[in-house]
């Protein structure tokens, strides 16, 4: 929802979720060899659903340019496409990638929208399992969910004290809905960017072919579309703030047992501690198979790097 909101500025085009920053930056060190870059670029599927070509991202790589350099003219050329100047990203994979991110971007600027963690772990388990691909672990159960929201939550505040308020920006969902233009002005603000009217005004005009998962946005921000109360068992709510309540206090939403408040217990300790061993075993095997010679034979050219035009899949 806020990725759409923001992509109607006038100014500003946020495009669907990217997820190959890592990949390309596993691959490349240093200053660019333009060659092998765009090679990597015809060789991405989200390019040719943006309708970038690798030619369109070249013309803008200059000498010694680094590889934040190159990820920045691709987005440049989808901005220059649909006649915006400014870009950014939503990709919720990159919540397991933030050092990386400010590393290659280090003057970016960060939106971190909260939601409730007991809301967000319904609406999440909701999802098709063939559309939960932004996720290292696609969890599955209530207390995966917790691990996850907890990790990251906390992994963003970080990132945020490190960078400051001038480029980082904390938001409440239940709040962005209740009142979509007074955090729409936080984040124009943050951006740099004058506020618009017609950004809340999306319902009705969104293209959700191939997203059945997104039907809520058939209708403008509407506060409650989930809600835990409701829609969790005891037991439910119990496993995810016995993981996560600190945090969920902390942000500012009340327990359903404040007990659980004080941080995680033995159990949720060793759970936490499982997720983060995974995890971490997840993006060194990602890293790894990135940087091997395996990764070109995965994934072969499905654009031309010279002329932009985009071959057939198959061929």
């Amino acid at each position: 929802m806020l990725r759409v909101m923001l992509d109607r500025h006038s100014q500003l085009a946020i495009p669907d979720e990217s997820y190959f920053i890592p990949q390309i930056a596993a691959r490349h060190r240093g200053r660019l060899d333009h060659d092998a870059f765009c090679d990597d670029l015809a060789r991405v599927h989200t390019l040719v659903d943006w309708g970038v070509s690798p030619s369109q991202v070249r013309v803008q790589l200059q000498p010694g340019a680094t590889v934040g350099d190159g990820i920045a003219a691709v987005f440049h050329a989808y901005a220059a496409h649909h006649g915006k100047s400014t870009w950014g990203d939503k990709t919720p994979m990159y919540m397991q990638y933030l050092p990386l991110i400010d590393r290659l971007f280090p003057d970016a600027r960060y939106v971190h929208i909260v939601r409730d963690g007991r809301d967000a772990a319904l609406s999440f388990l909701a999802m098709p399992t063939g559309v939960v691909t932004e996720t290292w672990a696609h969890p599955r159960s209530i207390g995966g969910v917790a691990c996850q929201w907890r990790s990251e939550v906390l992994a963003a505040q970080a990132l945020g004290r490190r960078v400051g308020d001038e480029r980082y920006l904390e938001l409440r969902y239940e709040q962005l809905v209740a009142d979509p233009p007074a955090g729409l002005q936080a984040v124009c603000r943050l951006a740099g960017l004058d506020y618009e009217p017609s950004m809340v005004d999306y319902a009705g005009n969104v293209d959700l072919t191939g997203k059945p998962h997104l039907t809520g946005l058939e209708r403008p921000p509407t506060p409650g579309l989930r809600d835990w109360r409701s829609g969790a068992t005891t037991k439910q709510v119990g496993e995810f703030e016995s993981i996560a309540g600190d945090v969920l206090a902390t942000c500012g939403y009340p327990l359903a047992d404040p007990a659980l408040g004080s941080g995680p217990n033995a159990r949720a300790r060793l759970a936490l501690a499982s997720y983060r061993a995974r995890a971490s075993a997840w993006r060194t095997t990602a890293w790894l198979l990135a940087r091997s010679p395996i990764w070109r034979r995965r994934h072969p050219p499905i654009q031309s790097n010279t002329t932009g035009v985009v071959r057939s899949r198959n061929q």
